[in-house]
């Protein structure tokens, strides 16, 4: 499914990532993409909110991997930054594929730079524009229809729209 919607703030995007926070999974995987000042960290920021997660999230450039916890101190959110690996080679000699298979939500943000060591079945955003409007096209497979109804009920109460774009 390719779904599009333009966030019209900072907040509209931490409040898609919020949303989408609420009902994903341990396990699932979501990538993002888009130009720096795109608004990742933000969605980011939202997601870890909608999870329960009360810790400041900040893009983890250097670190590459943030992992952020619980109201139990238990890891649920494994945040990376893959802009400065140059592979997915980098991202299996570092055993960051290992994420995937812990109890948390990966988000990745740049994840085209490890493109064939994401997994298959993965919720997509693509952000381009800056400021304050921003376009954000989101791919994922049927299994995701049921949870992203979800989230694009919650959004049309904020004033969001999305439009079917195809498969």
């Amino acid at each position: 499914m390719n779904w599009e919607t333009i966030s019209t703030s900072v907040e509209m995007t931490e409040k898609l990532g919020e949303a989408m926070g609420k009902v994903l999974l341990p396990g699932d995987c979501i990538t993002l993409d888009g130009d720096l000042g795109a608004g990742k960290t933000a969605f980011t920021r939202g997601l870890a909110r909608g999870m329960g997660i009360r810790s400041r999230v900040t893009s983890p450039t250097f670190t590459i991997v943030n992992e952020y916890n619980d109201a139990q101190g238990v890891p649920r959110l494994f945040h990376f930054d893959t802009y400065r690996l140059c592979s997915s080679e980098d991202f299996y000699d570092a055993g960051l594929d290992e994420y995937f298979d812990r109890d948390g939500v990966c988000a990745i943000e740049w994840s085209t730079v490890i493109e064939d060591a994401l997994p298959e079945n993965r919720i997509a955003l693509l952000i381009s524009g800056n400021g304050d409007e921003r376009k954000i096209r989101i791919f994922f497979p049927d299994k995701y229809l049921p949870v992203m109804e979800k989230v694009k009920e919650q959004m049309e109460k904020e004033g969001m729209r999305f439009e079917d774009t195809g498969m």
